[in-house]
């Protein structure tokens, strides 16, 4: 969704995602609306950031727009919640976007216009959600502060840094969550839908602007509304 909000409105966009196939068939489907390459990485894997960070470099050169949107969820409940679940939902949520900046500064300060960072969190990491997804909920409130922290110190370097925290869209990852209680999730939302394509991609274009060049360590909910008026 994102993505193809920055392909449809002129950008040069680079995509990743572990799974290769997936990742060349997504950016040659965003390739008929503009420029749009795809470089499979795991990101989980402080390596595979840097060969992606080196791909961006010889590609463009400089980087004016940097998405942290890679997510992995686990659910389990609090006795069995086992250490790989923590440890693969910490290492795409959390290390993946800290080191992904610290990879690709370089770039990010060379950008004429000044760049911007956006870390696309959860509304579960601004309250607890009502699934046993613990590890989820941790990485995205984690996300939240590294966000903060990476605004301060990267402001006067002209980089912005703004988190998103969506809630409920129709993702591969929320299908399994949404099975068989959509109309309840909806009836929880008080827009009483789900989010659209064009709701988070209008948001992270308005990010990635001018039109929000004073706006630095934000974190807007996506949400319908479910965390401002109350879950």
């Amino acid at each position: 969704m994102i993505a193809r909000s920055f392909v449809e409105n002129g950008a040069r966009v680079m995509i990743a995602s572990r799974k290769a196939a997936d990742c060349n068939q997504f950016a040659a489907k965003l390739a008929k609306f503009g420029d749009c390459l795809s470089v499979p990485a795991d990101l989980s894997q402080v390596g595979e950031i840097e060969r992606l960070a080196d791909a961006v470099v010889d590609r463009f050169g400089t980087l004016d727009v940097l998405v942290n949107n890679a997510g992995a969820t686990w659910g389990a409940p609090l006795g069995e919640f086992p250490e790989a679940g923590w440890d693969k939902t910490l290492n795409i949520n959390l290390k993946a976007p800290f080191f992904l900046v610290q990879a690709l500064l370089p770039a990010l300060e060379s950008s004429a216009a000044g760049a911007s960072v956006i870390n696309i969190a959860s509304v579960d990491g601004l309250s607890p959600p009502p699934f046993d997804s613990f590890a989820y909920s941790a990485s995205k409130a984690g996300l939240i502060m590294l966000t903060r922290h990476l605004a301060a110190k990267l402001g006067p370097r002209n980089i912005r840094v703004n988190a998103v925290a969506p809630g409920f869209f129709a993702t591969d990852m929320t299908r399994g969550v949404l099975e068989g209680v959509e109309a309840k999730v909806i009836e929880s939302v008080p827009l009483r839908r789900l989010g659209k394509p064009e709701d988070i991609g209008g948001l992270c274009l308005f990010l990635a602007s001018r039109a929000s060049s004073f706006v630095h360590g934000a974190v807007i909910p996506c949400d319908g509304g479910m965390e401002s008026c109350g879950r």
